[in-house]
């Protein structure tokens, strides 16, 4: 007996020899060792490479992290530098540290959006079933938003020095500063992973962010000193978490040592990774 397939003709007989063949050579595979599971570390770097590719293939996404701060510099610069110090050269030394912290801390929202995102497209179910560390999917996505911090953090310097910031810090002093918010940054972010994950769509997510951000970022001293404000007012703003990132980042870049301000930045980062990554973890395996 033969069979036919387009111009291809072989025996049965032939077709009854390929078939062990292919047998043995399921057998050998199966036969082998599998790959060692990836690390904690392996894991998260991977997930934040894939948050990295995602920018490469949609560069609008970093959209935030050059236009926008731009935007905040020049804008609150020139708005408020002659009425608040007298001109836009004094103004820009107390702002550009505050503002720079005011516009990272908003952007970190934009992480609870990325994860609302793939829980909708049904890529998270994929990674649930991928035997690697638990938590690296959210550890990946913090990671690759670090990465935009960075770059508005750049973005902003580079446009406060063209317009008369010089930091007394010098290098080492504005380095300090940026590595301090980057640390306060990635903890904050865990409280919109944890959004993202808890409501329903990615609009939902802003508009709880917005609601949470704006009352943290503008009741601070981020525009101006709160001995200015209000006793009852001054009383938020000095214990607000973005108060204390301020005057710690404004002091590094100053040339200063700010032991406080930097202990209480660092302890509200602990905490945030505590409280917020242990919820946000235990929603992830709850879905």
């Amino acid at each position: 007996m033969t069979v036919t397939t387009g111009k291809d003709t072989r025996s049965a007989d032939t077709l009854d020899f390929v078939a062990p063949k292919a047998d043995e050579l399921a057998a050998l595979l199966v036969g082998h060792s599998r790959p060692p599971r990836p690390s904690a570390l392996s894991a998260s770097m991977t997930f934040g490479w894939r948050a990295m590719l995602k920018i490469k293939h949609v560069p609008e996404q970093l959209f935030d992290v050059t236009a926008f701060p731009i935007m905040m510099v020049l804008m609150y610069t020139y708005l408020f530098g002659g009425a608040l110090a007298g001109s836009v050269s004094s103004y820009i030394q107390f702002l550009l540290p505050g503002i720079l912290v005011m516009s990272v801390v908003m952007i970190t929202m934009y992480t609870g959006v990325s994860v609302n995102t793939d829980i909708e497209k049904g890529v998270f179910d994929r990674f649930r079933t991928l035997p690697i560390w638990r938590p690296a999917p959210m550890v990946g996505y913090l990671l690759g938003d670090v990465v935009r911090y960075l770059i508005a953090s750049a973005v902003m310097l580079t446009v406060g020095m063209l317009i008369g910031y010089r930091p007394d810090g010098g290098v080492v002093g504005v380095l300090l500063g940026v590595a301090l918010l980057l640390v306060f940054s990635f903890a904050f972010s865990w409280i919109w992973t944890m959004f993202g994950l808890l409501l329903r769509s990615e609009k939902s997510v802003m508009g709880v962010s917005m609601m949470v951000i704006f009352p943290l970022t503008f009741l601070s001293n981020v525009f101006v000193d709160p001995r200015t404000m209000p006793g009852w007012l001054q009383a938020f703003v000095n214990n607000s978490p973005v108060t204390h990132l301020a005057t710690a980042v404004r002091e590094l870049m100053a040339g200063n040592w700010p032991a406080a301000d930097i202990a209480w930045s660092l302890g509200w980062s602990a905490v945030l990774v505590l409280v917020f990554g242990a919820i946000t973890m235990r929603l992830y395996n709850r879905r």
